[in-house]
Formats: C-alpha cells, sequence, structure tokens
C-alpha cells in the first residue's frame, strides 16, 4: 500500500470499527440474557411466573448459565471499549460520531435487561409511593407502607429516610403515580430517567473536553462509552446517571459565563443527589471569570449562594418537605463500609484492635465516618482558595473525590461521578490511564459476582458456588485480555512504558 493510500486509511475512523461495534453489541446482549436468570425482580412481578424465567431462575443450572453469561458479556463489552480506544487512537474527526453510535449501540441491549448490580431502581419506587401516601421520605422508612417487601426494596431501605434530593422524589411520586403497582414498568420508566443523564453526558462531556483543549471524542471514550458507566447508568438505572449529567452540564455553562442557568442546573443535580454541592463554589469562580480578584470571587459566591437557596426553597415549599435533605445529608453517618475504601480499611482495623482489648467497638465507624467527612470538606475548602483559574474544573474533580473517597463506603458507580470530570481536563496515556483501566477492570469483576439475585431456596447452596463461577470467568477473561489476547495485550505494557518513574528507572 502506498503512503498516501495508508494515510487516507488512517484518516477514515470508519475503517475497521464496525465489527468492534457488532461485538460489543454481542456483549451487551449477553448482559440482557444474563440478566433473566440473575437481575432483580419484585415478588409480585408477572415474570415470575413466566416458565422460560422459571427455567432460568429456580433451576441450578440456569442460574450458573446465566451467571457466566453476565460476566462474559461485561468482559466482550470490555474488550469491544479497548478495541475501540487503539482503532481511534488517533482521535482525528469523525471519531465522536462513532464513540456516540457506540453508546447507543451498546445501550440498547441493556435498556430492557433485568436490573443487575444493584436492586435501588426498587427503593425508588417505594420512595414515591412514600410521597403519594402523604409521608416524609427524609424521616419515615419504606416499611411503613404495605407490601413495601413484595415491591422488591432491600431491607436496608426499611427504616432509613432517603439521601436522595427533593426534585428526584418528585419524580419518583410522578413514577409512583403513573405506574401504580407495575415494578416492571416502573423500572423501565427510572431506567428512561437515568438514560438520560447518559444523554447529558454524552452531549457535554466532548464540548466541555474541547474547552479544556482535550479530545472530545477521547474524552467521551473515556467515560461515557466506558462499560462500566454503561452497565451502572443503563443496565442498573442508578439515579446518579441524572444527577451527573446535569452536573457535567452545569459545569459546562458555568465554563461559558452563564453563571446564573449554571446555578440553576446544578440545583437540579443537587436535587436528585445533594452530593453535588461540593462543586457550588467552584461554579461561582467559573462565573466570576479568569480576571476576578477576591471581592469579585465573593461577590459571585454570594449571587450563587442566593440562587441556590431561593431554588431549593422553592422546590421544598412546593414538595412540602423544605430542607428535610440537609439534615439527612448533615447527620448521616452511614451504617456500613467498603473494604476497597480507605477509611472502610481503617475501620475493619480500628475494629479488630478494640476487640482485641476487649473495648467496645460501636463508635469506631460513626467516628471514622465524621472524620473523614471533615478531611473531605477541609481539601475542598483549600481547593477552593488556591490554584489557577485555567486549573478550576480540576481542582473542582479533585475536590469532589476528596469527599468520595474520604468516606467509609464507596460503591463501584461512585466513581463515576468523578471521571467526567478528570476525563474532560485530560488523562495522560501512561499510570493516569492505566489507573482508569485497572479500576474499570477489577469493579467490573466485582459487580459481576456481586448482588446477583438467586431464591432464598436455593441460596444456601448455590450463592458461594455462583459468585467464585462469577470471580474465576471475570478473572480468567482479565489475564487472557490482558496477557494473552494479540489484540489488547500491548496496551498495559505501552501505558507502563510511558510511565515517567519507570522511564526514568531504566535510564538510570
Amino acid at each position: 500500500m502506498s503512503a498516501s493510500n495508508l494515510e487516507a486509511v488512517r484518516s477514515q475512523p470508519n475503517a475497521g470499527v464496525n465489527k468492534t461495534l457488532l461485538s460489543g453489541v454481542i456483549g451487551a446482549s449477553l448482559i440482557l440474557f444474563g440478566s433473566f436468570g440473575t437481575g432483580w425482580l419484585a415478588s409480585v412481578s408477572p415474570l415470575n411466573r413466566d416458565p422460560f424465567f422459571i427455567m432460568l431462575r429456580t433451576e441450578s443450572s440456569g442460574v450458573i448459565l446465566c451467571v457466566i453469561l453476565l460476566a462474559l458479556g461485561c468482559w466482550l463489552l470490555f474488550r469491544s471499549w479497548w478495541r475501540l480506544g487503539q482503532k481511534l487512537r488517533d482521535w482525528g474527526e469523525g471519531s465522536l460520531k462513532i464513540v456516540r453510535r457506540a453508546v447507543w449501540l451498546w445501550s440498547i441491549p441493556m435498556f430492557v435487561a433485568l436490573p443487575i448490580m444493584s436492586r435501588d431502581a426498587f427503593a425508588y419506587l417505594g420512595q414515591g409511593r412514600l410521597v403519594v401516601a402523604g409521608q416524609d421520605p427524609y424521616v419515615d422508612g419504606i416499611s411503613s407502607l404495605n407490601n413495601w417487601f413484595q415491591l422488591g426494596t432491600d431491607t436496608m431501605w426499611a427504616q432509613d429516610g432517603t439521601p436522595y434530593g427533593p426534585l428526584f422524589l418528585s419524580i419518583e411520586y410522578l413514577v409512583a403515580k403513573l405506574v401504580g403497582g407495575s415494578t416492571d414498568a416502573a423500572i423501565l420508566a427510572f431506567r428512561a430517567i437515568a438514560f438520560i443523564g447518559v444523554l447529558l453526558c454524552l452531549h457535554f462531556v466532548p464540548k466541555l473536553a474541547e474547552l479544556h483543549g482535550v479530545s472530545g471524542a477521547k474524552a467521551t471514550w473515556m467515560t461515557v462509552a466506558n462499560p462500566l458507566f454503561l452497565v451502572n447508568f443503563v443496565a442498573s438505572a442508578h439515579n446518579d446517571a441524572l444527577m451527573a449529567g446535569l452536573s457535567v452540564w452545569a459545569v459546562y455553562l458555568a465554563c461559558k459565563r452563564h453563571g446564573f442557568w449554571a446555578i440553576v442546573v446544578l440545583a437540579a443535580s443537587i436535587g436528585v443527589k445533594p452530593i453535588t454541592l461540593v462543586l457550588l463554589p467552584f461554579i461561582g469562580l467559573l462565573w466570576a471569570g479568569p480576571e476576578a480578584k477576591w471581592p469579585r470571587r465573593i461577590l459571585y459566591w454570594v449571587y450563587s449562594g442566593l440562587i441556590f437557596l431561593a431554588l431549593m426553597t422553592f422546590v421544598g415549599w412546593l414538595n412540602g418537605y423544605w430542607f428535610g435533605w440537609l439534615d439527612v445529608m448533615l447527620h448521616y453517618t452511614g451504617s456500613g463500609f467498603s473494604i476497597f475504601a480507605p477509611l472502610g480499611l481503617m475501620t475493619v482495623a480500628m475494629t479488630s484492635i478494640f476487640h482485641s482489648f476487649g473495648l467496645e467497638s460501636t463508635g469506631v465507624l460513626p467516628t471514622i465516618s465524621t472524620i473523614g467527612r471533615l478531611l473531605g470538606v477541609g481539601v475542598a475548602m483549600v481547593l477552593m482558595f488556591r490554584g489557577k483559574y485555567s486549573h478550576l474544573v480540576q481542582r473542582m474533580a479533585i475536590a469532589y473525590s476528596a469527599i468520595v473517597v474520604l468516606s467509609p463506603v464507596i460503591q463501584p458507580w461512585y466513581l463515576l461521578w468523578l471521571l467526567p470530570f478528570f476525563a474532560v481536563t485530560g488523562l495522560r496515556d501512561d499510570w493516569q490511564m492505566l489507573w482508569l483501566h485497572l479500576t474499570t477492570i477489577f469493579f467490573l469483576a466485582y459487580q459481576a459476582a456481586d448482588q446477583i439475585f438467586v431464591w432464598q431456596f436455593l441460596q444456601e447452596s448455590l450463592v458461594p458456588r455462583v459468585q467464585m463461577i462469577s470471580w474465576g470467568t471475570s478473572i480468567a477473561c482479565a489475564v487472557y485480555l490482558v496477557f494473552f489476547d494479540r489484540k489488547t495485550k500491548s496496551i498495559v505494557p505501552d501505558l507502563l512504558s510511558s510511565t515517567n518513574w519507570l522511564t526514568k528507572e531504566k535510564k538510570a
């Protein structure tokens, strides 16, 4: 092939990607079929009486088959994501269109899957029913409702107030009124709402990236096309998708100096989940502009705070819950921890030490949670006052990360709150990109084996076995992709060789 022809092929990002897109569709379809035997259904769902679902969900062979299909689907989707990144590595003209097509094609099968890896969507329906019943979800648990358990809600929500914002309570109310007691219709409705967040990210991530001189196609590939993003925000139907999409939109508006509308959109994001409140002071700084001195910055903080307060007061007056969300956010310390969260590991260690001395350990988790929260706020405060204007979004991302990481509970989808803001400001093709890949690999394997639905009469003998099968499948697939697949085995070594500290070590 002549040099001119070779250059022509390289300039056409469509060349060779259709096979990759198709393999991703197959992976997403395997996730769909795997969900039929491992996904969550409410006891009242008519699908429980369908012979096809009975075969997959009540027979050990059916459950095991679906566990394997689910895991294989995740890894085929992951490989497709990796291969798409390889084929579009120059990120030339037309790449963004292909990445967007991948997101749509890979999402469609999961849009009709049973909820996997989380059953929070059932809690959304329960909280909507609380609102319909005239109760306060910030005070009352879902167990105060009749038939709450048969509608699929996890028992962890039985007594707890909701951690969601007032806007999402109104959304839950509308869905509950619309679908009545149909949990299957409710899941589709909440998945459609979550997909709005996916579409917002799909639209605004590349725009925000281009403002920072980063390839919009690459940033979108890292975030929205990421299999961890799609599995959690489409198949699992987490409301975090809407929160994340609104927050990216708000930051884009602030970067374009549309400050008032940025605050309005951010208030909507906080109205879904209050954690994005940490972004408010940074949006005020973006609104103030690059030449602003401290008096002007403080003035725009005041503007931002007053607009936000007025909006949340109006919403609170409309639904009658006022600032109940703020009370939950300030006083909720959590009742659990994750072993892969730094403070979760600290909780385990401190609890063991207390027990070894015969001391009461009930105060360990609340104390560590409070300390972590204060440290996170402290880091955010420092980043509000120190740093260049051109690094504001990156400073905001680090502050946001501090709040998340300095918590004893880190769910896999929490990392997806942060990823868009790091992607749009640029991840280098060295240890930073390697960290993204390894984190995605770990949490994809973890989630494929986590929260697998198994009927109670099968649990004792089947749950440990299917978790081991899932982990075994994931480890085998990950090892194959990293070390043996002739198309993908170069990815990790290339990133390692591009890492500065390794290069220096070799030179030494």
